[in-house]
């Protein structure tokens, strides 16, 4: 079962969101879709990956990443 997950990340710009998509877009087989809202500095993330993992994986480009919550 997949889960959309909402993530507060510290993006300036497209380079920032673009380097969120690249990290997450390794991970094609576990996460269906990526969502970034640039202006509110939101990632959605569909997966059935934890929230752990995935915030994990965020944190790998290096910007200040929180785990908001379930999107519902």
């Amino acid at each position: 079962m997949t889960t959309v997950h909402e993530f507060q990340v510290e993006m300036t710009c497209t380079g920032c969101s673009g380097a969120v998509e690249r990290v997450l877009g390794k991970q094609k087989e576990k996460v269906e879709k990526v969502e970034i809202d640039l202006d509110n500095k939101k990632v959605f993330v569909t997966s059935g990956l934890s929230a752990d993992e995935l915030l994990g994986i965020i944190k790998k480009t290096g910007k200040e990443t929180s785990y908001v919550g379930v999107r519902h």
